[in-house]
């Protein structure tokens, strides 16, 4: 437990001091000694025992069906999605470049599956009426899950840095010869 990085810190009579909220502790120190694995709080639980280098409980919960998806199914096809985590954070910086004086700002994003939806995408960004730096593209992957699991992903791991987000498909103006292309989509980031 105190082999991991940084190193801990004593007091004058070599007690370690561990300074982190304690909140789930409890569930380390049963672990320790029983080896009760927890049945709840299991992702919070799971984040604790990496950051203490207790090996025999992450192993117990990367079998859980929570940290087992997350590890095996969702973090390896978002592996396959080029640039995802850069494109996250892109996607935060523009919604709060946008916030000025507002509620809400909103992130326009490109997900394309395949190579040909790609260029179909680079079309449509030349033909609309959109600030073409602002769109953030996503894709394209090789994996077998879709758009809307990707839309999924996107939402969560931004509601996971504390913003409230939603998406809903994007249709520009309507104009005359208006095509609809069904790979954009928009991002409202909830301010206040």
């Amino acid at each position: 437990m105190f082999n991991g990085q940084p190193k801990l810190r004593t007091d004058s009579e070599g007690r370690y001091f561990i300074d982190r909220e304690g909140k789930y502790f409890g569930y380390i120190l049963e672990f320790l000694r029983s080896g009760q694995v927890p049945s709840q709080y299991i992702q919070e639980v799971y984040k604790e025992a990496l950051f203490y280098d207790i090996e025999p409980l992450v192993k117990k919960l990367e079998e859980t069906p929570q940290i087992f998806g997350e590890q095996v199914g969702r973090k390896q096809f978002l592996a396959r999605v080029p640039n995802y985590s850069e494109n996250i954070e892109v996607m935060i910086r523009i919604a709060r470049a946008e916030v000025v004086a507002s509620r809400y700002s909103n992130v326009i994003v490109c997900i394309v599956r395949t190579e040909e939806d790609a260029s179909k995408c680079h079309d449509a960004l030349n033909t609309l009426d959109m600030d073409k730096e602002s769109v953030v593209k996503f894709g394209p992957w090789k994996a077998s899950p879709g758009i809307s699991d990707l839309l999924d992903c996107i939402k969560a791991d931004i509601e996971n840095k504390g913003y409230r987000v939603s998406y809903a498909p994007h249709v520009a103006d309507k104009g005359f010869r208006f095509k609809s292309y069904d790979f954009f989509y928009k991002f409202v980031f909830t301010w206040w």
